[in-house]
């Protein structure tokens, strides 16, 4: 099976991507077990079909740093909701999986996304469709149909933020069209 050539410059996301893992996962980031990492890199992406991590060219640093900020105190307040669900109602927690399709259809935000709500306490991400770019929620404490609406407002929020801060300019411009309606 033959497939099309990936330029080094497509692929040098997930070639770092890798050595990071590397590292990370011997727990040594001595210049050697690094450029042995990089090394297998190489060869894993060349032998092993994967996909490319295509970027949309831009990351705006203004709209990460309260992402981050707000990803924190989201941390924390679903951490607290947790507490107080576990210590005074505990069984009687009522859950729910829900779908939210995403409006970008790109591999990494689609990922980023997930990833932001997994690591949300409280939610965890069971299945994803990407051919529909739709996310499958396990949450706790949903118990209404309006509970449902705001867990997806506030996936389709996380996702906003995601795009304004790596985004392509077509999916600025959705966001853009959805604010001025």
């Amino acid at each position: 099976m033959s497939r099309r050539r990936i330029s080094l410059r497509q692929e040098l996301p997930l070639l770092v991507w890798l050595v990071i893992v590397w590292g990370a996962l011997w727990q040594d980031f001595s210049p050697g077990n690094l450029l042995f990492g990089a090394l297998l890199s190489v060869a894993v992406a060349r032998l092993f079909y994967l996909p490319p991590v295509e970027l949309s060219g831009r990351f705006n640093i203004l709209y990460a740093i309260p992402f981050a900020l707000m990803f924190l105190a989201k941390v924390v307040m679903a951490s607290m909701q947790l507490l107080y669900l576990a210590v005074r109602r505990g069984p009687r927690v009522k859950n729910a999986v829900v779908a939210v399709t995403l409006r970008s259809h790109q591999d990494l935000l689609v990922t980023a996304t997930g990833h932001v709500i997994s690591l949300i306490p409280g939610s965890l991400v069971v299945e994803v469709d990407r051919s529909t770019s739709t996310l499958y929620l396990h949450a706790l404490n949903i118990s209404s149909p309006q509970e449902v609406e705001n867990l997806k407002n506030e996936v389709l929020s996380i996702e906003a933020g995601l795009i304004r801060i790596m985004g392509t300019r077509d999916e600025l411009e959705i966001l853009r069209t959805e604010a001025a309606a």
